[in-house]
């Protein structure tokens, strides 16, 4: 929301153009005027500035929700609605009442506009467009749309509510088990990195429809992996995904699933796994720091169809019994269990040390062979 008479975008996500739209094609297109009304539920009233002073705002507070918002400068043009109004209005009375710092505000608009503008994509890409495929000859694409918008659109907001608030009361509650105030931002966890090996060869070789299908059922099957064991899926990349578990023995069961999985389909290329544990800041949902940065480190040196970890996470898997010390000690523990005729201990995984090897930016590290026990 900005005077700004340039339109130029400034956001991350592009919006549906509303500078151009307001003043151009758009305007002369009945059906994506109606249907934007239909899902906006207002029409076209205001004008930046206008919404600003209506909503009680400071143009340049509006201008920097619009933007976290990741939608681009609309200039003089009447694009805006009674629900921006609205919007404006709560943001900025949560900072009027103190319930949040303007600069936290600036993060939810900007945290919510990223992740419902990668939704909204792909709802349109993948899902919308496939089922608006004119049914009869002759029908075009913008018939169907309307009514089956119109259909579609209150069961997808609701069901977007319940997803948010399941989400949020997880969230919520691994934040009231962290031990202090500090784990809420800087905590320990095991953060790994799954990678498709040879995907750039892969794009070269593979049609464009093909490959998209390879991606999404690649990030599909490791999305559901990793929840289904514990783990949070921190985001996906195309060819690989990042995830983190609260600890050790999750993060390990997680990635030696995903390397058996992938190698059980013969339409997926090889598998590379690396894990870190250690403290990590998060933030919007992502997260950062050395720990993370070693994760991918390790994934670039891990051989195909195979995991690699770090020092931390080997000794924290040995601290909680989830691996032996080392094999030779597994082998006498079990040569006395059996001399005793008591039950060996049951390790989950075996640890092989590999060859010290200097990574840019952490200097010389240790990684280790993490594999699965009988």
């Amino acid at each position: 929301m900005t005077v700004d008479d340039s339109g130029a975008g400034t956001g991350t996500h592009p919006a549906p153009r509303a500078a151009d739209d307001a003043t151009g094609d758009h305007a002369d297109d009945p059906l994506a005027l109606r249907l934007e009304q239909l899902i906006l539920g207002a029409e076209r009233r205001y004008t930046a500035f206008q919404a600003a002073r209506t909503a009680g705002v400071s143009m340049e507070l509006a201008s920097r929700f619009w933007r976290a918002m990741g939608f681009p400068d609309i200039g003089q043009a009447k694009a805006l609605t009674e629900a921006d109004v609205l919007a404006l209005r709560r943001l900025a009375g949560l900072v009027e009442a103190g319930l949040l710092s303007e600069a936290m505000a600036v993060q939810v608009a900007r945290s919510t506009g990223q992740t419902t503008a990668r939704l909204a994509e792909w709802q349109i890409d993948s899902f919308l467009e496939g089922l608006t495929e004119p049914p009869e000859p002759g029908m075009t694409r913008t018939e169907v749309t309307y009514p089956l918008v119109e259909l579609l659109l209150p069961e997808l907001e609701e069901f977007l509510v319940y997803v948010w608030r399941r989400q949020l009361a997880a969230a919520t509650s691994r934040v009231v088990q962290a031990g202090d105030d500090e784990e809420m931002v800087d905590r320990r966890l095991a953060v790994g990195f799954a990678d498709l090996v040879g995907f750039t060869r892969l794009t070269r070789r593979m049609e464009e429809e093909e490959l998209g299908e390879l991606v999404e059922a690649f990030e599909t099957t490791a999305a559901d992996l990793v929840v289904a064991h514990g783990g949070r899926l921190i985001k996906t990349l195309g060819d690989e995904v990042l995830f983190a578990a609260d600890d050790a023995g999750t993060a390990a069961e997680i990635s030696l699933r995903l390397i058996e999985t992938m190698a059980n389909d013969e339409t997926m290329p090889a598998l590379r796994v690396g894990i870190a544990f250690g403290t990590v800041t998060t933030r919007m949902g992502d997260v950062f720091g050395t720990t993370v940065n070693l994760a991918s480190r390790l994934t670039s040196i891990a051989p195909k169809d195979a995991v690699l970890v770090d020092g931390a996470l080997a000794e924290e898997l040995t601290r909680t019994g989830d691996a032996p010390a080392s094999e030779s000690e597994a082998a006498a523990e079990a040569e006395r269990a059996e001399k005793e005729g008591t039950e060996p201990v049951a390790y989950r995984f075996g640890l092989q040390p590999m060859w010290q090897r200097p990574v840019r930016g952490l200097g010389m590290i240790e990684p280790w062979l993490l594999s699965r026990r009988d």
